[in-house]
């Protein structure tokens, strides 16, 4: 029988904090997790909005998850949060620099849809136990990745039971059942002890830059996505970005795509896989050319590169649906 909303959750995540926090033990494995975070119904929750901050959750008094915090004005509400820490687990080097002016730390811990590695455990759990909060946690856009290591912290930091961890990061962050690397790694994974973290030597690095095929990756979705909001309002700059060129970022997309297809490491992939990369630099490079005419007053331009943007996303969809949770 499922338990009724919350009531035994909360019972023992009083109880695991009233004995020190400790981490609650593992959930048997009956069944994949994301379908066992559906079990026990959570009261109905909507996401905080602000400026420069989206898919905002106050899981606890110590821990928030979201999405990237953009611009001044989502640090100055960080700041006005409480929010001491910044714990990103997104691919791209966050903006320390900004946060540090508003008296909040970043650490950076970048991880991937398919899981959480042993190291990356040790380093998430290191900074909850051993940096000030409250924190804010974080990838891009604070539905999947970020939730996961949120997550990893209700039950390190806060001493929830596992169950209660991963029904947030499904009824409320809104985590996908694809990524059920994410939520076995929270439901089934062994979280590190103390003893383990405080022999971690990880220094709290504020940002870490990939090499390779994995940053390019990043770098294409950062542009990509900012092209998409500028293919939305006419190819023109938005208040959310008002310094962006649809012709430049198309222009970046397109770079990074050859960069990508040239490496070496992308020789050793599947067929099917190269293949979608390879559509993808022809489509980019079709796309770039026709902002660059758009910029210079071609409006049947405009409207062919809205739909050259359609036919890059869906090669972009068609590889990430097979690769993106095998870490390619």
């Amino acid at each position: 029988m499922k338990q009724p909303i919350l009531f035994l959750a909360v019972t023992l995540a009083i109880a695991a904090c009233a004995t020190g926090r400790k981490s609650s033990p593992p959930i048997p494995r009956t069944g994949k997790a994301y379908d066992l975070a559906g079990e026990q119904q959570l009261p109905d929750r909507k996401p905080e909005e602000h400026e420069g901050l989206h898919n905002l959750y106050h899981l606890s008094d110590d821990i928030v998850s979201g999405g990237e915090p953009e611009g001044d004005a989502a640090f100055e509400r960080l700041g006005a949060m409480g929010i001491k820490t910044i714990l990103s687990v997104d691919g791209k080097a966050p903006d320390a620099a900004t946060a540090a002016r508003h008296g909040i730390r970043y650490v950076h811990v970048p991880i991937r849809y398919a899981g959480i590695t042993e190291e990356e455990r040790l380093e998430i759990a290191k900074t909850f136990r051993e940096l000030e909060g409250p924190f804010y946690v974080h990838c891009f856009h604070g539905k999947h990745r970020g939730p996961a290591a949120a997550a990893l912290g209700r039950v390190v930091l806060d001493g929830v039971p596992r169950e209660l961890a991963i029904a947030e990061m499904r009824q409320y962050c809104g985590t996908s059942g694809k990524y059920e690397g994410l939520y076995s790694t929270i439901a089934f994974g062994d979280v590190p002890s103390e003893e383990a973290t405080e022999a971690c030597a990880f220094d709290f690095a504020p940002a870490h830059r990939f090499k390779g095929f994995r940053q390019a990756m990043i770098d294409i979705s950062r542009s990509f996505e900012t092209a998409e909001k500028l293919a939305k309002n006419g190819w023109k700059a938005t208040d959310e970005h008002p310094d962006a060129n649809a012709a430049n970022e198309a222009r970046r997309t397109a770079e990074s795509f050859a960069q990508a297809v040239a490496l070496d490491e992308v020789r050793s992939r599947p067929e099917d896989f190269r293949g979608w990369l390879a559509d993808s630099v022809e489509e980019s490079k079709q796309l770039s050319q026709l902002l660059d005419r758009q910029a210079k007053g071609d409006a049947a331009a405009g409207e062919e590169a809205v739909k050259a943007l359609r036919t890059l996303k869906a090669s972009c969809t068609a590889c990430h649906t097979k690769y993106r949770n095998e870490g390619y």
